[in-house]
């Protein structure tokens, strides 16, 4: 984790052969109303039943896969200002809304306070205020274990380590610790 200004930056945590051996990934950029349109356009009918998995680069734009792809491969790799999963309905008049969003993604990790730069980029790929949620429809805490190294998700408010029992930080603390567990 770095900070870009006022930005968390997030690298990948998870394991690394699924880092994609060259920068590109598998993610559509969608920068803007016309780049969706065109990524939709795409999509099978049954696409639409799950979420979409989804990163925002540090260039703040949106990139789409579907569901079952990794955040590393979407992200080609690299770091990124949130991921996590995102759905997509119809309004009435016909117009495309985002109906839900997480920051689920256990590749990178990302805290809830990433959600400025989620809006950001939905704002910019064409989903303003009454397009989508006003923040995280199912945000996810996660938390490393100074004990036993192990990521974990926190569960109703409840930060004790799913593994060790042991209690868990009250501020993200991922980005401060490497892929493996720490040495006792």
């Amino acid at each position: 984790m770095t900070t870009d200004g006022a930005r968390r930056t997030y690298t990948y945590l998870g394991p690394p052969d699924l880092v994609p051996a060259r920068p590109g990934g598998g993610g559509r950029a969608v920068p803007s109303p016309a780049a969706f349109a065109q990524w939709a356009a795409g999509r099978a009918a049954g696409e639409w039943e799950e979420p979409f998995t989804y990163v925002v680069g540090t260039d703040g734009v949106l990139r789409l896969a579907p569901r079952r792809s990794e955040h590393v491969d979407c992200a080609g790799g690299a770091a990124v200002l949130a991921a996590g999963e995102l759905g997509f309905g119809r309004a009435g008049d016909g117009r495309w809304t985002v109906t839900e969003v997480s920051n689920l993604s256990t590749g990178y990790c990302p805290d809830p306070d990433c959600w400025p730069a989620v809006e950001e980029a939905l704002d910019r790929a064409g989903f303003g205020r009454r397009d989508r949620p006003d923040g995280f429809t199912q945000p996810i805490v996660f938390r490393r274990c100074a004990s036993c190294g192990e990521r974990n998700v926190v569960r109703e408010g409840f930060f004790v380590c799913a593994v060790c029992d042991a209690d868990l930080p009250p501020d993200w603390n991922l980005g401060r610790c490497s892929g493996s567990r720490p040495a006792r």
